[in-house]
C-alpha cells in the first residue's frame, strides 16, 4: 500500500504519546505511522495494544540521541512529518540527575532536528509538504502569581465550571508571547529545545510549529505522577505525599484533549507559530487530590472522602513553582479546537479507568515491563 504521509512519533509509548498514536493510527489509515521510543521506565507498548497490529502501524525501538540511526530512519522510511513528545519530564527526577535530562531534551531535540535537515534539504521538493512539530510544556514560563480578581475568591467545590477555576486565582496567564523563564532543570531543558527547533526554522527555513501545553491527566500516564499515584495509593490505602500545604496551582487537560489539539495543529497550524493549549481548568493540589479521593472512594463502594486522612503533608519541592495557568484562545480562535471535557467528567473516566485496569497498574508498579524489554530486545 502507498501511504499518503509517512510520520514518525517519537515518545509514542509514552503517556500522551500513546494517545496521539492512537488517534493518528484510527483516523488516518492512509498514513504510515512509526512510533518510535526508547522504552524507558515510561515507556509501556502495552499501552497500545489494540493497535499493535494495525496495517498502518510500525514500532521501532530507538534512542533519539542516536542521529546515525534516525537519519538512517528518514531515509528509508521517506519520512515527511515528525511529531516529537519523547522528553524526560518528571521535575524530581530532573532535581537529582539534570544531566540526563539535558541529554534527552536537548541533544536529542537537536539530533532530530539535524537529520530532518540533512534528509529534506536532500530532496528535490526540499522542505515543501514537511513539517516537525515540537510538544513541549507550560512550565518553561515560569511561574504565575496566585493573587485573584478583586470579589472572585477560589472555588473549591467540584460543581464550579471550568471558567471559574480559571479565573479564581489570578489574572496573568501564559500566552504564546510570554517570557521564558525556567525555575526547574526539567523546563530549563525542555527551554533549550524549544529553542533549538526555533532556531532551525529561522536559520534554515525548516517548517517547524512548538505547542505548549498545560498538565495533562487521563488514562495510561506513569503512576509517578500525582493523579494516578494518588488513585493507587487510595486503593492500598496508602499515604498521599502532599508538597507543602497544597497551595500549588495547576491547569488540567484532559489527555485525549491534549492529542485532538495535536492533531488539529500538525495538519493546520501555521509554520513557525506557537500554540498553548490548556484546560482553562485551573486547580490547587489539595483540591485535586480531595476531589480524586472522592471519586475513589465513591467508586469502590466506600464511604466518600474516608480515606482522607491518608493525606501526608511533606517538605516542599526545590524551587516549586506557584501556578501555572495557560491562555488557549490564540488556539481556539484560529483553529477551533476547545476542551471537550469538563473536569468533573474528566476525573470520573480517568478513575474509573485504572480501578478497571488494575493489571496494567500492577505491572507498571512492579517493574515487570521493563524486564520483559530488556529481555525482548538484549542485544540489539
Amino acid at each position: 500500500m502507498a501511504f499518503k504521509r509517512n510520520i514518525v512519533i517519537t515518545g509514542g509509548a509514552g503517556f500522551i504519546g500513546s494517545h496521539v498514536v492512537r488517534l493518528f493510527v484510527n483516523k488516518y489509515p492512509d498514513y504510515n505511522i512509526i512510533n518510535l521510543d526508547k522504552l524507558t521506565y515510561a515507556g509501556n507498548l502495552a499501552n497500545l495494544k489494540d493497535i499493535e497490529d494495525r496495517p498502518n502501524y510500525k514500532f521501532v525501538r530507538m534512542d533519539i540521541c542516536n542521529f546515525d540511526a534516525f537519519y538512517k530512519l528518514m531515509q528509508d522510511e521517506k519520512i515527511d512529518g515528525i511529531i516529537h513528545l519523547a522528553a524526560e519530564s518528571h521535575v524530581d527526577r530532573s532535581i537529582k540527575d539534570p544531566f540526563t535530562f539535558a541529554i534527552t531534551n536537548v541533544m536529542g531535540t537537536l539530533s532530530l532536528l539535524q537529520a530532518a535537515k540533512l534528509y529534506w534539504e536532500s530532496l528535490p521538493e526540499k522542505y515543501e509538504g514537511k513539517r516537525f512539530y515540537h510538544i513541549s510544556t507550560d512550565e518553561v514560563y515560569g511561574a504565575l502569581s496566585m493573587t485573584h480578581p478583586e470579589g472572585i475568591e477560589p472555588p473549591f467545590s467540584t460543581t464550579a465550571s471550568s471558567s471559574e477555576h480559571h479565573l479564581a486565582y489570578g489574572e496573568d496567564f501564559f500566552y504564546e508571547t510570554t517570557k521564558y523563564n525556567p525555575h526547574s532543570p526539567y523546563s530549563a531543558s525542555k527551554a533549550g529545545s524549544d529553542h533549538f527547533v526555533r532556531a532551525f526554522h529561522d536559520t534554515y527555513g525548516m517548517p517547524t510549529i512548538v505547542t505548549n501545553c498545560s498538565n495533562n491527566y487521563g488514562p495510561y500516564q506513569f503512576p509517578e505522577k500525582l493523579i494516578p499515584l494518588f488513585i493507587n495509593n487510595i486503593r492500598h490505602r496508602k499515604p498521599l505525599p502532599v508538597y507543602g500545604k497544597g497551595e500549588n496551582v495547576r491547569d488540567w487537560l484532559f489527555v485525549e484533549d491534549h492529542a485532538r489539539a495535536i492533531d488539529v495543529i500538525f495538519h493546520n497550524g501555521k509554520v513557525a507559530e506557537t500554540y498553548n493549549i490548556g484546560g482553562f481548568n485551573e486547580w490547587k493540589n489539595i483540591d485535586i487530590i480531595k476531589v480524586v479521593i472522592k471519586t475513589v472512594d465513591r467508586l469502590l463502594g466506600r464511604k466518600e472522602g474516608e480515606d482522607m486522612d491518608l493525606i501526608t503533608y511533606v517538605t516542599d519541592r526545590l524551587g516549586h513553582d506557584a501556578r501555572y495557568a495557560i491562555d488557549s484562545t490564540k488556539l481556539q480562535r484560529e483553529l477551533g479546537w476547545e476542551p471537550s471535557l469538563q473536569f468533573e467528567e474528566g476525573i470520573e473516566k480517568t478513575v474509573k479507568w485504572y480501578l478497571d485496569n488494575q493489571e496494567w497498574m500492577d505491572n507498571i508498579t512492579s517493574g515487570e515491563y521493563e524486564k520483559y524489554y530488556e529481555d525482548m530486545y538484549k542485544g540489539k
